[in-house]
């Protein structure tokens, strides 16, 4: 299951994925499920993306105590 997120303008691939994903290290996983968009530096306002879930979004991490 994957989210959609509505861009802003000025929104760069590396932030989406920062602020969706948890990392900047998923811009590639983000691009390749918005093919339609990948030759896009700077968004403009309104696109709609598929943002795919993350291993960060989908584990969960507990403390060792518990």
């Amino acid at each position: 299951m994957a989210d959609l997120y509505t861009t802003k303008q000025g929104d760069m691939w590396d932030a989406i994925a920062l602020a969706r994903m948890g990392s900047e290290m998923h811009m590639a996983r983000l691009i390749e499920a918005n093919p339609e968009h990948r030759e896009t530096v700077v968004f403009s306002a309104g696109i709609e993306l598929v943002v795919p879930k993350s291993e960060k979004q989908t584990e969960t991490v507990l403390p060792p105590w518990k």
